[in-house]
């Protein structure tokens, strides 16, 4: 946490150094068409630095006062507090703001979780992790220390897709000691040949530290597998998402 905040106090630090350009001093209140290779990159770097952003949970006023910041130091305009007194409280800002947004998800994602569980078919392990088996297969089982082929989907419990192995493609190869542990319990209790869903409360995840600028923190996340096959040697695939 520390290091993203650091990183972030430097990028605000950067741009509001920037010299004064000949840009126009007013911006519009839409986002304008992007038609240039020059003008996409310039939208991307605002998404670039709406991702070190995200955990502040900031309102549409909120953004209005980041804009201004940027737009005054950008432009050489006088600033309207000193940042050297005010600068430094950005860590603070972000530490309380994202515990809250860490809290609020945990509560969201235990509710999601305990529904789940209510499901046909659903087992509640002890350590959290909610299975369901979509699909018996009829193979071996692996160990915890096993490499497996997968194909696979990770979600939030909104739906959005975070991750995906190619559809139709080859199978992903992953060690299961390297994983995440609810990725490693799920799949431990498959069969080859056959699919699950693996719902993952965060201390069994990616926890309070979540896996940036993809998973958020506190995020309970969902994983749909195929067990391809084990594999006797382990040759695994480095994958972000399920793994540590």
């Amino acid at each position: 946490m520390r290091r993203t905040t650091c990183c972030l106090y430097l990028t605000i630090s950067l741009l509001a150094a920037l010299p004064a350009c000949a840009a126009p001093e007013t911006a519009a209140s839409t986002t304008p068409e992007l038609q240039t290779d020059d003008e996409k990159t310039l939208y991307a770097l605002g998404l670039a630095l709406s991702q070190r952003l995200r955990n502040f949970d900031l309102k549409a006023e909120e953004v209005s006062l980041i804009q201004a910041g940027l737009a005054d130091g950008i432009l050489g305009r006088e600033a309207k507090v000193p940042l050297e007194t005010w600068g430094p409280r950005i860590d603070g800002l972000l530490k309380g703001r994202s515990e809250a947004v860490t809290a609020k998800e945990r509560e969201a994602g235990a509710a999601f979780a305990a529904e789940a569980a209510k499901g046909a078919g659903a087992q509640l392990t002890e350590s959290g992790l909610v299975y369901v088996e979509m699909e018996p297969g009829s193979g071996a089982s692996p160990s915890p220390t096993d490499t497996v082929q997968l194909q696979y989907k990770g979600s939030f419990r909104d739906g959005t897709v975070f991750d995906q192995s190619e559809e139709g493609g080859e199978p992903v190869t992953f060690a299961l000691d390297g994983v995440v542990q609810c990725f490693s319990e799920g799949i431990s209790k498959m069969k080859v040949g056959g699919t699950s869903k693996l719902i993952c409360p965060p201390d069994i995840a990616y926890g309070d530290q979540g896996y940036p600028p993809v998973i958020p923190p506190g995020a309970t996340l969902v994983f749909e597998v195929k067990l391809v096959g084990i594999l006797d040697e382990a040759a695994s695939e480095t994958a972000p998402p399920p793994s540590e």
